[in-house]
């Protein structure tokens, strides 16, 4: 609204937006209602409600409202004089507005009046031919239902169709006697064509025969009305002179003749008014085949929302342009045609059918607009009826004139009331006008399947004060039923029952605060941030922001300076190589502040080549103190031996200069020393190496080349001429050099003195090759060559090259011998073994950095909650590290058990939590906690995005005190710095930034909840999650509430064997209810209870983290990839319906579906065929409902035992060992062919499924080498034929010799690494069950009634019937009397008899019923006659018993007497206490029984209290 100024609409649409407050009534400046005459106070139409229900005269500027209509009078057939006055009065009053009238006469000068004609038809007469045709129709309707009847069992199924095929009867007679046969003929070959488009997929897939009733009656019906039509001839095409009854009726040939009258006129158009859809398109079929009309080009237009004849909007407007246009010049239309058509050169207008309104009349007649227009009627000859109802429709127009002008009464309709209920906080409304689409519309969004389609049912009851109407929901609703107040009609008592419905669903949370249908409540939003606003796409989450990170604090520079004394803590950094084939030089790390305790214990595997590893760890030896000088020493070793790793192309040149030499002295983002330490001789002391610290430093490279001699003073023997100078030989071992003539480093291990450059090498001398190779002419030959070995590139060595199966090999050092005089001496004392340990420094203080990052992270936590203690720093770091490190640390497997554990227990929370909520509300608001949108604003607020690792360790990116960064990042530089491309995602600069996808910071949160669940179990992963912002905290309350309402579906123990099911699945259920809902599939609605389906959602998420535990747990080696296809192959559906059948469970499924007994019969039957004749038959859809209740199943269990996981863990084991034990795997073979054409770079070619004969044709195509490779498959379900298709292409790929290049998954299971399996983390206590929480207080209750003088007997009586026996739930067990077993072994039935007295104190006036929460006045004989009704009782039946008195004084005695169905058959008869009045005594006799049914379940405790 805020980007336009005019907003055009339906106004239901309007008033849609105005209820549920998207628009409100003070933001419109004018309303223009067209065909306003709608608009009338005693009618619901949407102009009515919008003025009723909004348009309020005391706001502040109320709208101004602009009317238009052809006639304000509303109403069929002809109107009195004072119901015109009504509607013009009621019109002004309720559209606050004036009616006005343009004069006739102003009207003609601009307006052409059509002269009106009438014309008389002949109706079709009673001829043999006409009454076979009949009996023929009538026949083969017959013969269709039984068709129909054989075909389905499903009694409201059976009811739909049969009136279904009644209405298509009706049509085909009503043309039969409209146009005759010929015109009958054309509308059945049109709803053959139209029903033909429209197969019912439901039925298609469940019998053939259900799907072709329609057919069966329409081909015989063409059958029947083409015999003896125009001679035999089936030539569509025919001419005037063939028009005869009864073939045509005369009332067609009347059309004919008009139309053939007019069709020689210039710009002729036409439009021919008709009451049927079908009537329309027979017409306009008869007349495009009429060769004496081929001037008149005919089409047809209906509307919208014509069923499967409907018209789409776009044809519509294109007939409407083809009209304006002249392409067409003849319109068959409905009353579509007579609002909004404006077609100046319209001038003949035929009424083929008569108008049913004064309205109508006038507006089709309006369509003629050209001057000498004519408007023409067509009246059945000698029909009265009609030729009056035309003349009213005349008169009244004169009639409405005339009270326009001049009004004789002020009459008005009386208004209709309408109860309303509004939400303050967002203003939106709902009222009785409007309740029972709105509950309809709720029901619609149930979550439904193909053999169930949630609706309400509707009951009505005769009060003393009215009707009232009683609402039952579907299973899966939020609750049952609820009643409505007394009213006068059905109608009324129907709104009034659903608002009250949906305002129990609102207060229920399962309708949004603008009382539509969603995930939850306003109120439960703004209680907790789970309820997350944004619902991102999938490429939102895959979007890259740059982010700083986290630069550990503690080797952050303080504010000391190096230019004083320093106290620095010492860390033995010790090299463990394996194996032991390299010696390296122990260095030490020097830091400011110590490090935490988990940091010391740092142990790395660093990763060489060939599978070798040197295993690094860290050892604290107190403090030492620097002064000045060796502070100033530290840092220009630290700089050189930098350079020389990382930048060694500076010293390539005779003299480089170090920072530290200069007086500016930059502290960088990191401040640590690494030098070298000697251990002292016959001790265990250490302390750093100066002398060699010195030794390096004083190199020649470093010191002025102008202050330097050219020739050294060296003995012969004790020296070696070096391409820059001569040098003595100790100086030389040992030291870094540079070889310009092959620009590279090496490091000078020993002086080969047994060699010189004339011995021999290669069949030549060293002297030969260097001047063949190099053209270099050696000067001194005679000096002996220097055993070098090059120095290495630094890389990576945390990445994870090999696995830890892998055994190392040992590597023999490569070593080249080179002549003295060719090598410049750079760095002296830079031996072979610093330089292996110095390659390894910068992994090592790479991953001491990310941790302790964690350990900060860990720091920030505990200060929080406690629970962070019981994780280790090392968990946390793996859980902030990515697989982009390519590190053997990853989070991705944290990440897939925290996933899991988290749509549990957040699963787990709503269920408890919104009772109001169906599966799919809950499905929903999980989804809107656990997304990664939500997540990833829930980590950004906890600045977890700081912490990640996300970036592979860069060795040229290493930054350390002596290496600072050269790129500075501030606000104006980031941009620049920082494109989006990937060019520089490893650029290192002052901030530390770097580019996450916002999924990776919701991974993260996902991996941290893995972290504390391995780590510190259930516990400690509650604590982070209520840190991170999602509450999964429930009050036991909540548990007891559900343990509570399962009672109600005891009623069920008569539909299956609970002990039975108890003993299949090896646990006895405390609370019977919730194993009996557990298998009750929706479409069973004969009881009061719930459907499986909140259970299945429950137990979807526990099974999820069961199996996913299972996996982590027993293969530790699988990559997360394949944890989760093995999940998905776990828990799929078709895993799930395999167990079920299997284990015999889906026998104990309560449905009233026979489609879905036939699928479930027919996917039992092929499962339990041999593998040989399963390839020989189609495999049949799998009906979800059979996973389903494997799901609901465990989560049965779950519940009753009080979320005991250990007893749902065994049920799993059980349940799905076979499933489990992955022997049968298949991969979806979809997506194993798309990884195939992936992996051999083939051309996979999909097209789209082609519908014909009702079933889905598809192909799946493979392009190799421009040879293509399809296979095809047919059937009713598309997936399922796709999925045979590429089973059959992928066998032809494998012909073709296309494999695999990776293992399968099979073979990766088969040849992994295999645990004992366990339950993760699960460490809470679970909560207390017992098996009826009024068990202890039953016998205290009974002793206190029977102290109040109720009497309580148990009789027994023989009648006709099964064997039932009485049973009482105590402790989680059925317990029977033994009396009651033993009186009752044969056909007979229990009858308690009781005396209605109520306990002390309570009095007849303060007798009140709390229903479902809301107090209410109600009798108690009216609540018992619900409880009958709603448990499919028989009612209750009360009897005068006795009467006593005197006359004045009678006293009357009743007994009132109900049959209980349930888990046993018992006949009540409760007995009232002597009373004035028989109403009181039928009252007292009613509150005893309800006492009874309350006291032994077949109420809620807190349903009933008296």
């Amino acid at each position: 609204m805020g980007e336009s100024e005019v907003l055009v609409m339906t106004p239901q649409i309007l008033l849609h937006s105005l209820r549920h407050c998207f628009i409100k009534m003070d933001s419109i400046a004018l309303l223009i209602f067209d065909e306003c005459h709608h608009a009338q106070a005693h009618k619901r139409h949407p102009y009515a409600q919008i003025m009723k229900e909004f348009y309020n005269n005391d706001m502040v500027k109320p709208p101004r409202i602009f009317g238009m209509t052809a006639s304000p009078v509303m109403g069929k057939g002809g109107s009195n004089k004072l119901n015109y006055t009504k509607c013009i009065n009621s019109l002004e009053e309720l559209l606050h507005a004036k009616v006005c009238s343009v004069d006739n006469a102003e009207l003609e000068s601009v307006l052409a009046f059509p002269d009106m004609e009438v014309y008389t038809y002949v109706p079709l007469s009673h001829s043999n031919l006409t009454v076979t045709y009949n009996k023929e129709l009538d026949r083969s309707k017959l013969e269709s239902e039984r068709i129909l009847r054989e075909s389905l069992y499903d009694f409201k199924d059976s009811q739909k169709k049969l009136k279904s095929l009644g209405r298509l009867h009706g049509n085909l007679v009503f043309c039969l006697q409209e146009l005759g046969s010929f015109g009958a003929l054309q509308a059945a070959k049109a709803f053959l064509s139209s029903d033909g488009d429209v197969l019912d997929r439901k039925e298609s897939d469940m019998n053939d025969n259900s799907t072709r009733f329609k057919h069966h009656y329409l081909n015989k019906a063409i059958s029947v009305l083409n015999c003896n039509i125009l001679d035999g001839t089936h030539d569509d095409s025919f001419h005037l002179e063939m028009l005869e009854e009864p073939f045509f009726s005369n009332k067609i040939v009347v059309l004919i003749k008009i139309l053939s009258r007019y069709r020689l006129e210039e710009n002729m158009k036409c439009i021919v008014f008709v009451k049927r859809i079908t009537v329309a398109r027979a017409i306009a079929h008869i007349l495009q085949n009429l060769k004496g009309l081929d001037l008149w080009k005919c089409e047809f237009l209906v509307g919208r929302h014509s069923g499967p004849k409907n018209m789409s909007r776009q044809k519509m407007d294109a007939i409407v342009e083809n009209f304006s246009s002249g392409e067409v010049n003849l319109l068959i239309a409905t009353s579509v045609g007579e609002e909004g058509l404006d077609i100046q050169t319209c001038c003949l207008v035929v009424r083929f059918d008569l108008p049913e309104t004064v309205a109508s009349f006038i507006q089709s007649r309006g369509r003629a607009r050209m001057t000498n227009s004519k408007y023409v009627v067509l009246l059945e000859r000698g029909n009265h009826s009609q030729e009056k109802l035309l003349n009213d429709y005349i008169d009244g127009e004169g009639i409405m004139n005339g009270e326009i002008d001049l009004r004789t009464s002020n009459d008005v309709f009386d208004h209709l009331e309408e109860k309303s209920y509004r939400v303050e906080k967002t203003g939106a409304s709902i009222s009785t006008a409007c309740s029972v689409s709105l509950l309809h519309r709720y029901c619609y969004n149930l979550p439904k399947d193909m053999f169930f389609n949630p609706s309400p049912a509707f009951i009505y009851i005769d009060d003393t004060e009215g009707i009232i109407c009683r609402v039952i929901l579907p299973p899966n609703a939020a609750f049952r039923q609820v009643d409505g107040q007394p009213c006068q009609s059905n109608d009324e008592a129907k709104r009034d029952a659903c608002l009250e419905a949906y305002v129990k669903l609102y207060e229920l949370g399962a309708l949004t605060d603008f009382l539509l249908p969603g995930s939850g409540s306003g109120k439960n939003r703004a209680s907790t941030t789970n309820g997350s606003a944004s619902n991102s796409h999938d490429d939102e989450s895959l979007r890259e922001e740059l982010h700083e990170m986290l630069i550990p604090t503690i080797l952050k520079p303080s504010t000391c300076k190096l230019d004083c004394p320093l106290n620095l803590h010492f860390y033995y950094i010790q090299f463990f190589p394996i194996p032991a084939d390299r010696h390296y030089r122990i260095f030490g790390l020097f830091v400011i502040n110590s490090l935490p305790m988990e940091a010391e214990k740092l142990e790395v595997d660093l990763h060489l080549a060939r599978g070798r590893i040197v295993k690094a760890g860290m050892k604290h030896l107190g403090t030492i103190s620097f002064d000045e000088e060796q502070m100033m020493l530290a840092r220009n070793f630290q700089e050189m031996f930098l350079k020389v790793l990382l930048d060694r192309s500076e010293f390539t040149v005779s003299h480089v200069m170090l920072l530290g030499n200069s007086e500016t002295l930059q502290f960088n983002s990191t401040f640590y020393l690494l030098l070298p330490i000697k251990q002292e001789l016959y001790g265990d002391i250490f302390m750093i190496d100066w002398q060699t610290v010195k030794r390096c430093l004083s190199s020649p490279v470093f010191k002025d080349p102008t202050g330097v001699s050219a020739h050294g003073s060296y003995l012969p023997d004790e020296s070696l001429r070096l391409l820059d100078n001569m040098y003595s030989k100790t100086d030389v071992v040992g030291s870094l050099i540079f070889a310009p003539h092959i620009k590279t480093f090496f490091v000078i291990d020993v002086i080969l003195n047994e060699l010189n450059a004339r011995s021999e090498y290669d069949g030549a001398t060293y002297e030969d090759h260097y001047k063949e190779r190099f053209g270099i002419k050696l000067s001194h030959p005679e000096q002996p060559l220097l055993h070098a070995k090059q120095l290495c590139n630094l890389h990576n060595l945390l990445h994870d090259r090999l696995r830890e199966t892998t055994e190392g090999r040992e590597l023999m050092e490569h070593f080249v011998e080179l002549p003295p005089e060719l090598c410049s001496l750079k760095i002296i004392g830079f031996s072979k073994d610093m330089c292996s340990s110095l390659s390894l420094l910068p992994s090592l203080m790479c991953r001491l950095e990310n941790l302790l990052v964690a350990i900060e992270l860990k720091d920030v936590m505990l200060s929080s909650f406690s629970e962070a203690s019981q994780i280790s720093a090392s968990g946390i770091l793996e859980a902030l590290t990515t697989e982009r490190c390519l590190e053997r640390i990853s989070l991705e497997r944290f990440e897939v058990l925290g996933d899991a554990f988290l749509k549990y227990v957040v699963g787990r929370h709503n269920f408890l939590t919104y009772e109001g909520l169906d599966e799919g509300q809950l499905t929903s608001r999980r989804s809107a906690i656990v997304n990664n949108s939500h997540l990833y604003e829930l980590s950004i607020k906890r600045n977890l995005q700081v912490y990640i690792r996300d970036q592979h360790f860069e060795p040229t990116q290493f930054i350390a005190l002596g290496r600072p960064c050269k790129v500075v990042c501030n606000a104006d530089t980031e941009v620049n710095i920082h494109t989006d491309s990937r060019e520089n995602c490893n650029l290192r600069c002052t901030k530390s930034h770097h580019w996450l996808h916002r999924k990776t910071i919701a991974d993260a949160v996902e991996s941290l909840v893995g972290a504390f669940l391995v780590e510190g179990g259930f516990k400690a992963a509650f604590a982070f999650l209520h840190w991170v912002g999602i509450d999964v905290d429930f009050k036991d309350s909540s548990l007891y509430r559900v343990l509570d309402a399962s009672s109600i579906n005891l009623s069920l123990t008569n539909h299956t064997d609970v002990g039975e099911l108890e003993e299949l699945i090896g646990y006895n259920f405390k609370h019977k209810g919730l194993i009996l809902e557990a298998f009750v599939h929706p479409s069973f609605n004969k009881h009061s209870g719930g459907c499986y389906q909140k259970l299945e959602f429950l137990g979807d998420a526990v099974l999820e983290y069961l199996i996913t535990s299972y996996l982590y747990s027993a293969y530790p080696d699988l990559k997360p990839g394949q944890i989760t296809d093995l999940k998905s192959l776990a828990v799929s559906n078709n895993s799930l319906a395999y167990v079920a059948v299997q284990k015999g469970i889906h026998k104990y499924l309560i449905k009233d579906s026979n489609y879905l007994s036939s699928a479930v019969n027919k996917f039992e039957n092929y499962i339990r065929l041999p593998n040989s004749e399963k390839d020989l038959v189609e495999e049949p859809a799998c009906p979800k409902v059979l996973g389903d209740i494997v799901e609901s199943c465990v989560a049965a269990v779950l519940l009753d035992s009080g979320f005991n996981l250990n007893y749902v863990w065994t049920l799993v084991l059980m349940l799905l060992k076979p499933v489990l034990s992955f022997s049968d795997m298949h991969m979806n073979p979809m997506r194993e062919i798309r990884e195939l054409c992936q992996s051999h770079e083939l051309e996979l070619g999909l097209p789209e499924p082609m519908k014909a004969d009702g079933e889905y044709h598809v192909k799946v195509e493979v392009n190799i080498n421009s040879q293509v490779i399809s296979s095809a498959a047919a059937n009713r379900n598309s997936k399922v034929a796709r999925k045979f298709a590429a089973q059959e292409t992928l066998s032809k790929l494998k012909n073709y010799g296309y494999t695999h290049k990776n293992k399968s998954l099979e073979e990766i299971l088969r040849d992994a690494r295999k645990k004992e399996p366990e339950l993760l983390g699960y460490n809470e206590e679970p909560i207390k069950v017992e098996a009826d929480i009024s068990a202890e207080t039953n016998n205290l209750k009974i002793g206190k009634e029977r102290d109040a003088n109720i009497s309580f007997q148990n009789t027994a009586i023989s009648i006709r019937g099964t064997l039932r026996t009485s049973s009482q739930r105590t402790a989680g067990n059925t317990m029977f009397s033994k009396d009651d077993v033993s009186i009752e072994r044969n056909n007979q039935l229990k009858v308690a008899k009781q005396n209605a007295c109520l306990p002390k104190g309570t009095t007849q006036k303060n007798i009140r019923k709390e229903y479902h929460g809301d107090m209410v006045n109600k009798t108690a004989k009216s609540f018992l006659f619900e409880v009958c009704a709603v448990s499919y009782w028989i009612p209750p039946e009360f009897e005068l018993c006795k009467e006593e008195g005197p006359s004045h004084l009678r006293r009357f005695t009743y007994k009132v007497t109900v049959q209980i169905r349930g888990p046993s058959e018992t006949l009540l008869e409760c007995y009232s206490d002597a009373q004035l009045h028989k109403k009181a005594a039928q009252e007292h006799a009613a509150q005893g029984a309800l006492w009874y049914l309350r006291q032994h379940g077949y109420l809620a405790k807190d349903e009933v209290r008296v």
